[in-house]
């Protein structure tokens, strides 16, 4: 979704307006392997630390220790941490923003602390690891858009910026929303590995009411968004109201009468596919820009 998400950025948003941008299509591949090699070393990482809660939550979906070795897991997670920010330094310097390099090191180590440590506390990690879904998306606008800001088409740099912005933001409250279902979903091994999330800290059913409060924020958000930018563009209303209202309307209602580990995860992997629609609505700017 990450490599996704990025070209739809630069093909979808970028290109059909003929914005200026700094990297041509191999330098834009290579940001996107930085950011995948960056994402999967955090992938494995976690996925060291969550061998104990991992057996107890999803004994399904357990591959390190049964597939893979926990020092080849360890390898991987050097060599694709040591690739992607190894690209970052490269990708920096080839946009002339040296101080960019500083982004990927942090992104490298905050994943690391991450799965490490900040996972455990209460909430800390949840907001931690949204942040990083929403760079993956700012990242793009900074290496592309940034280095060749003029004083004549700093405007529409600007306006594209905010776009990018505003779907950061999106992603953030989604991400956060997910990863408060997935600890009330995965409360059971968290608490047998002495974790402090926040269902561990306040109670499964207290943390159910917090869920559904969170997931007022992203539908406020999106009707707020779709009634001051787009409420005069039909194609983009109607998207908006069939692909993102209603789902998170109903993930709302779900959210209010969840009650099993089942229901969670539904309320889970739907909050994923409402991600993925509403980066999907990238596609429409063709349409609401243009008029």
């Amino acid at each position: 979704m990450i490599a996704f998400v990025q070209l739809l950025i630069k093909y979808a948003l970028f290109k059909p307006f003929n914005v200026d941008i700094t990297l041509n299509w191999f330098g834009f591949l290579l940001l996107i392997l930085s950011t995948l090699c960056i994402a999967a070393a955090g992938n494995i990482i976690n996925d060291i630390q969550d061998i104990d809660t991992d057996i107890v939550n999803r004994p399904e979906k357990v591959i390190i220790g049964k597939k893979v070795t926990e020092k080849t897991a360890y390898n991987l997670f050097i060599i694709l941490n040591v690739i992607g920010v190894g690209l970052g330094f490269y990708l920096s310097n080839l946009v002339g923003r040296s101080g960019f390099f500083a982004i990927f090191v942090i992104i490298s180590a905050l994943l690391y602390i991450y799965a490490t440590y900040l996972k455990q506390t209460l909430l800390v990690g949840n907001i931690v690891i949204s942040v990083l879904v929403a760079m993956s998306i700012l990242i793009v606008g900074l290496f592309e858009l940034l280095p060749v800001v003029t004083a004549q088409n700093q405007a529409t740099q600007l306006t594209f910026f905010k776009i990018l912005l505003d779907y950061a933001l999106f992603a953030f409250i989604i991400n956060l929303v997910r990863e408060v279902a997935k600890d009330i979903e995965d409360i059971d091994g968290d608490y047998k590995a002495g974790m402090n999330t926040l269902p561990i800290a306040i109670g499964r059913e207290r943390a159910t009411k917090v869920l559904f409060a969170l997931t007022l924020l992203p539908l406020f958000g999106v009707v707020y968004y779709m009634l001051t930018y787009l409420y005069k563009q039909q194609i983009a209303v109607g998207y908006f109201l069939l692909f993102l209202v209603a789902p998170l309307l109903y993930i709302t209602i779900k959210s209010f009468s969840a009650k099993t580990k089942k229901d969670v995860r539904h309320i889970s992997t739907t909050l994923k596919i409402v991600m993925f629609l509403g980066m999907l609505s990238l596609l429409l700017y063709v349409f609401i820009l243009k008029k």
